[in-house]
């Protein structure tokens, strides 16, 4: 028996939508306007993709169509599984993955991380 896995591509996370609160569950209060429009939700990320890929410089030649062999980096996303995202839900997918509900989204429609800080690291 096979065993599947999502994957995330790209710019894109995963997030596990809060249950419907007036206060989310890291203590942040959304506005009523906010919660009847729906416009802002929050949600715990589950999964990132690599990040937004590019073509690795160091691989190009002078001649790039020569090139059967181009490698790609990724510019790293700054959402991290654990970090809690509000998020604009307009730029969202639903959708239910194992009877549970998620979201997909682009890293650009997430308007802010709540990261928790481990013992002896500082806030940027």
């Amino acid at each position: 028996m096979s065993t599947k896995e999502l994957i995330v591509i790209g710019d894109r996370v995963l997030l596990k939508i809060d249950d419907e609160e007036k206060r989310t569950e890291v203590g942040l209060y959304l506005p009523q306007t906010l919660q009847e429009k729906e416009e802002v939700v929050g949600g715990t990320i589950v999964k990132t993709g690599k990040g937004t890929p590019m073509v690795d410089p160091l691989s190009m030649t002078e001649s790039p169509w020569k090139n059967d062999q181009v490698s790609l980096r990724y510019i790293p996303m700054e959402a991290n599984v654990g970090d809690y995202a509000l998020f604009l839900q307009k730029a969202a997918i639903e959708i239910e993955y194992n009877n549970e509900k998620y979201y997909i989204l682009p890293q650009s429609a997430i308007l802010v991380l709540i990261r928790e800080q481990k013992e002896g690291e500082e806030i940027n």
